[in-house]
């Protein structure tokens, strides 16, 4: 798919719709622009952070948290 936009003043872009509904974002949704040095961009949705879940799989870590283990591992 291709689609053109125009960058205002203020630097914002309208993303055209077909492109919106293709990547199926909505309002509050993050994007991540990267480059590479032949000038090419790459725009991608992120999804959102499961901040429950990263909690609970913390939680599970303690075992590998010890002075022994930030001696050993410490410098990685």
């Amino acid at each position: 798919m291709s689609a053109t936009a125009k960058i205002t003043g203020k630097g914002q872009v309208t993303i055209p719709a077909a492109v919106r509904k293709s990547l199926h974002l909505e309002t509050g949704d993050t994007l991540l622009w990267q480059t590479d040095a032949d000038g090419r961009l790459w725009v991608r949705r992120l999804e959102p952070l499961d901040l429950e879940y990263l909690a609970a799989v913390s939680r599970t870590l303690s075992e590998w948290d010890s002075p022994e283990d930030e001696a050993a591992y410490g410098n990685l």
